[in-house]
């Protein structure tokens, strides 16, 4: 099946993955990863790309973020690889690539999928066996949506408010929600969306998004068109 082109749409949500080569570490101590989010943080602002959640994990990088045009996400996150590649490869004595070919992104229906994309991005270091638990990473921006530390990588999302009319009940809300794990069907659903470019939302939001970009945003169904039968 043909990968579609990459759909970038302003004003909405991405979700966001970018993979280190065959697996490696892009991560292997605490200055990578702090001088990854600086740099992450500056590019954001630079680009005008509001970053609402974000892991960094030892292998790869998965963020949610809103653009202001179609050019800001990808500036963003060539920016990030000029500036961080060429430093990884310089202290790690290497050369060459960095990355698992092209960053994947999904283009997010936020009324219905926001907060899943977020819980799904956030346990990712308990999924992979790098932490116990969700708060204890400190890596991610779990730490700012369940009021342990500010973060100022973060753009909170207005999904996010509407959990609460205070600071306090929005994170009480946020915990609550978090500590109640996704089945596998959500989880299914949001990493095939993302690993293949596809919309994540109801069928109505495709459409929807569909006529906004005059474009095709879902795969072609696979084989020949029907062909009526003959009146003749």
């Amino acid at each position: 099946m043909a990968r579609l082109p990459r759909l970038v749409v302003p004003s909405q949500p991405h979700y966001v993955i970018q993979r280190g080569l065959n697996g490696q570490h892009i991560f292997q101590d605490t200055d990578d990863y702090t001088t990854f989010l600086a740099w992450l943080r500056a590019a954001a602002r630079t680009y005008k790309v509001a970053i609402h959640a974000y892991v960094l994990l030892p292998d790869g990088l998965h963020l949610l973020a809103t653009p202001s045009d179609e050019e800001g996400l990808g500036q963003m996150m060539q920016w990030l690889g000029r500036c961080y590649v060429p430093y990884f490869n310089q202290k790690y004595g290497r050369a060459g690539t960095l990355w698992h070919g092209r960053y994947k992104t999904s283009v997010i229906d936020a009324d219905n999928f926001l907060l899943t994309c977020c819980r799904y991005l956030e346990a990712a270091p308990v999924r992979a066996g790098v932490a116990s638990a969700a708060e204890e990473y400190p890596w991610s921006s779990y730490g700012h949506h369940a009021g342990i530390r500010s973060d100022n990588v973060v753009t909170d999302h207005p999904s996010y408010w509407s959990l609460g009319n205070t600071p306090f009940q929005r994170e009480a809300a946020y915990i609550e929600l978090s500590a109640q794990h996704l089945p596998a069907a959500q989880i299914a659903v949001v990493e095939a969306a993302v690993l293949k470019g596809w919309p994540l939302g109801t069928d109505k939001y495709k459409k929807e998004l569909e006529q906004k970009a005059k474009r095709q945003v879902l795969p072609a169904k696979r084989g020949r068109p029907f062909k009526q039968p003959s009146s003749a």
